[in-house]
């Protein structure tokens, strides 16, 4: 239960229809391979203990007492289990019989969850012999002590004030108006499904967008569990599709075909959290609902699900490639539209041969093709200096040629030099001044000579360097409209790629691909033997890294040392815990210190779930103190 995580399964016993005391043996199987995996919350399918495809032989009361003291025998055999489970059973109550989830936790039975919605439809005809439990609360007595029965029973673990869970049984989830929405509002945050779905061709799929889907709206987890090998096949056939999703994430699924059981850890915290920051998300109103306590140990959860390397960058090539696309279109549209309103044509970039300057010429070649303006009128501006190798300028200067920009070259060493004569600093002296004074002064040429021309100075700065406060204020910190603004440092590389793979040119492809390898720098201190002296990573750390704090940090919400455990899981034997420790706090550090850089960004396009402007999804002070952060990573 660590940090919220807790570790749930869905399994699909090989049942003998109508046999309830074989089926017994097989869920108690399934139950035990659970309980190895230390799973907390545990669910069975859809009428398991007698089979789905009983039909008539539901109206035999032989089958229903036996379906009955199964469940008596399952309840005293998981005494010993640390678990919340569900599963199915036909059960009679109030003079009808129900189709419903009894649940179990250490030997009790807590409660009965009948089916809402009773398919009569195509291969379905239950309503032949169920009644539906819509809007039902009763009790049901089981050896003297009544029992909760019906729909909207809340179970909340008394361990775990954020483990909530409530079921809905397989129609419940495809219809207009779920159950599971109910729960959710009234304060659920796992859903259970306990289902006997037959298989048709690409019913899978329409499955899987079901399950993923509803966990996404209601922001929860969704666990679902359902019929396979075991049940009649006479006229229809069962697959075992059991599937684990968190907030639109599919955490793990059977395979079709196979009985199975699937396991995935389901984050509680961050869903409660999640749910906390949607505005639009419904409080918790729990009015009507019984809520039942239960218990289980509180441990360690074993983490088995995956954590993206790089959170901001689609894993498969074919989203890669469409992920890029858009971002290149959501960029030029932002510059395009900057453009229209100002009533310019012209636009500015100072061009430096690195990742970031060369994204944003991209970016405006698309904006300038948009607005059927030549490209020769993005003026673009590269500013040798103390610290300018001979790769990136040559870099700089074939990159604007093939895009078909104008360039100009204004070498900055003597009016830097002037600069530390009218200050009083010591060239010879390598320290921020040294360093910033290039950034300021060329940031001042770049406004002045837009100003001369009526044209836009375009930004170059990304969303990793304004986490990290990597920018010089007032320097390249600065311009008229950042196009990067939100783009992170592990996703320019892949843009800048994508374009390479795209542009139908073969030196500008050729370019592209030299600055792909050019090592991330500032080039501001002088060059050794001509190659570059000042590499960014080797100061601040890695971009992966730090990109992936970010994402976990502002997007997740989680706390430091969650943080730190996941990310010693994803980069097991790429970095040792001592070095993602050293620049976990360096991220945090700087990330609290620079905030002020941040709180006066220039405009620039949102385009993906995490920006940093003011004006949009980051209010934050800019002395806030990182003192409960860094502490808890001390510990």
């Amino acid at each position: 239960m660590k940090h919220g995580f807790i570790k749930a399964a869905a399994g699909t016993p090989e049942i003998t229809v109508a046999d309830c005391e074989a089926n017994r043996k097989a869920i108690l199987k399934v139950i035990h391979k659970m309980e190895k995996e230390h799973a907390k919350i545990m669910v069975l399918p859809e009428l398991c203990i007698t089979g789905y495809t009983c039909q008539d032989l539901f109206l035999q009361r032989q089958l229903l007492d036996s379906a009955w003291h199964t469940l008596k025998k399952l309840a005293v055999a998981t005494q010993q289990v640390d678990a919340l489970i569900f599963l199915g059973l036909p059960m009679r109550h109030a003079g009808k019989l129900y189709n419903v989830a009894a649940v179990l936790n250490h030997g009790e039975i807590l409660g009965f969850i009948p089916k809402t919605c009773i398919p009569n439809y195509n291969e379905f005809y239950e309503q032949r012999h169920f009644t539906s439990g819509s809007d039902c609360m009763d009790t049901h007595e089981v050896d003297g002590v009544e029992i909760p029965f019906g729909t909207d029973l809340l179970f909340v673990c008394d361990e775990c004030e954020e483990l909530t869970v409530a079921a809905e049984i397989c129609e419940d989830l495809w219809v207009p108006q779920p159950p599971s929405v109910s729960h959710a509002q009234a304060g659920a945050h796992v859903i259970v499904n306990l289902s006997a779905s037959d298989e048709m061709v690409g019913k899978d799929a329409y499955r899987r967008s079901l399950v993923t889907g509803q966990s996404a709206r209601l922001i929860c987890g969704y666990v679902y569990a359902t019929a396979g090998e075991g049940e009649s096949s006479q006229d229809l056939v069962f697959g075992g599709q059991n599937m684990i999703a968190e907030n639109g994430v599919l955490l793990a699924e059977g395979r079709r075909f196979h009985n199975s059981v699937v396991f995935g850890e389901i984050d509680v915290y961050r869903l409660a959290d999640e749910r906390r920051r949607m505005s639009t998300f419904p409080g918790t109103d729990g009015s009507g609902y019984d809520r039942i306590p239960f218990h289980v140990k509180k441990e360690k959860t074993k983490l088995t699900r995956v954590f993206p390397a790089t959170p901001f960058v689609p894993g498969k090539k074919e989203e890669r490639d469409l992920r890029c696309e858009e971002i290149l279109n959501i960029q030029a549209m932002g510059l395009k539209k900057r453009l229209d309103h100002v009533h310019s044509q012209r636009a500015m970039v100072g061009l430096s041969g690195g990742l970031d300057s060369t994204l944003a010429l991209l970016v405006m070649a698309r904006a300038f093709d948009r607005m059927k303006a030549p490209r020769e009128q993005i003026h673009c501006v590269t500013m040798p200096c103390f610290g300018t190798t001979d790769r990136t300028y040559q870099n700089a200067c074939t990159l604007s040629k093939r895009i078909g920009a104008s360039l100009t070259e204004i070498n900055i060493r003597d009016a830097v030099n002037i600069h530390f004569r009218d200050i009083g600093h010591d060239p010879e002296v390598h320290d921020v001044t040294y360093e910033n004074s290039q950034a300021r002064e060329r940031t001042q040429i770049l406004m002045d000579m837009a100003n001369q021309e009526g044209a836009i100075l375009v930004g170059t700065g990304d969303l990793s360097e304004l986490a990290l406060g990597w920018a010089t204020y007032n320097g390249d910190h600065m311009s008229m409209y950042g196009v990067n603004t939100s783009v992170p440092k592990t996703l320019v590389r892949h843009l800048v790629r994508y374009y390479a793979d795209t542009c139908e040119d073969e030196e500008l492809s050729k370019v592209l691909l030299d600055i792909l390898d050019t090592p991330v720098s500032p080039e501001l201190l002088p060059p050794k033997d001509g190659k570059i002296a000042q590499k960014t990573e080797d100061l601040v750390g890695p971009y992966e890294l730090h990109d992936f704090f970010l994402y976990y940090m502002l997007r997740a919400g989680y706390q430091p040392d969650k943080i730190y455990r996941i990310a010693c899981r994803t980069f097991d034997g790429i970095y040792d815990k001592e070095t993602i420790m050293k620049w976990l706090k360096i991220f945090y550090r700087r990330f609290f210190a620079q905030q002020f850089k941040r709180s006066c960004l220039p405009d620039g396009p949102k385009v993906g779930s995490v920006a940093l402007s003011p004006r949009g999804d980051l209010r934050m002070p800019s002395d806030a103190s990182a003192a409960i952060w860094m502490a808890e990573l001390e510990e």
